[in-house]
């Protein structure tokens, strides 16, 4: 296919700060990334934005079903222009906002859950992940690229620095594992740094569910808020609405130092801690 600087010029074009826009160069290691993604023909591809089709193409040469989402309208005709050069009539392009669609309605179309794939912009990432977490009932895996520091905080573990929010979210509900890393200068412009591909893979059964989900989430962010405070600190005054002695009672059932913070905690505590809370809030 047209590498990406030779197409933008052909239709005076530029990459867009505003979308984050570094396009993959590369045809061989796109062609990479889709084969140790694994995709079959039988998988109902999201791909997050599709961009001038440097992913798009190779995922639907697999025989896949191919939904291609791109938020900037002037890489549409672009992009449609590249799947029909390439005889491809297994995508359907889309004109909009991942943070936006309806992915329910999208998977329910597809008649199965979805594999979400894309280079994601930095300053939309974690939103982007989250926005899975919430709609995972849609959503059987992802197969994402991240900039490098960030894919690392995402599938930290407990007990390091770059465990946090994302981290412990992810872990409650989903595998994650690395495929591979793509340095910068395979990208269009170049990026200052490397990135790295995580397959994220939604557990079908969560071993150890919460009580309340939501109110699981919304104690884990308060949690990292204020991440360098103790647990019993953070949790005082947060979103949560409970006080110092609440925060003490609560950390005092499930038998949680409340000197502890929050990177130090296991995802099964933030559990427990979030199932004791809406037990002492029901008495």
């Amino acid at each position: 296919m047209t590498g990406p600087r030779l197409l933008l010029k052909k239709w005076d074009l530029s990459a867009k700060k505003q979308f984050g826009q570094n396009f993959l160069s590369e045809p061989a290691t796109a062609r990479r990334i889709v084969e140790q993604a694994g995709i079959t023909p039988n998988d109902a591809i999201l791909e997050i934005g599709a961009g001038l089709g440097a992913l798009t193409i190779p995922i639907a040469l697999t025989g896949a079903q191919v939904i291609a989402l791109e938020k900037d309208y002037e890489l549409v005709r672009i992009l449609e222009e590249e799947i029909a050069g390439h005889g491809l009539n297994n995508v359907a392009v889309l004109n909009g906002d991942i943070l936006r669609f309806n992915l329910q309605d999208l998977s329910e179309k597809a008649g199965r859950k979805l594999v979400v794939m894309g280079n994601l912009p930095y300053n939309i990432s974690s939103q982007v992940v989250v926005r899975l977490i919430q709609n995972r009932g849609w959503v059987e895996r992802a197969v994402l690229m991240f900039q490098k520091e960030l894919a690392q905080r995402i599938a930290a573990t407990h007990g390091g620095k770059e465990y946090g929010r994302i981290s412990a979210m992810l872990q409650y509900c989903a595998a994650i594992r690395t495929l591979a890393r793509v340095e910068a200068h395979q990208f269009f412009p170049k990026p200052k740094v490397d990135s790295s591909i995580l397959e994220i893979r939604f557990k079908e059964v969560i071993p150890e569910p919460a009580d309340d989900e939501a109110l699981l989430f919304r104690l884990i962010k308060a949690a990292f808020g204020k991440r360098r405070k103790t647990l019993k600190n953070a949790l005082t005054g947060s979103e949560l609405g409970i006080t110092a002695a609440q925060a003490l009672d609560l950390l005092d059932r499930t038998g949680i130092a409340p000197e502890r913070r929050a990177e130090t905690l296991a995802v099964s505590e933030f559990v427990a801690l979030s199932n004791a809370l809406t037990r002492m809030w029901a008495q």
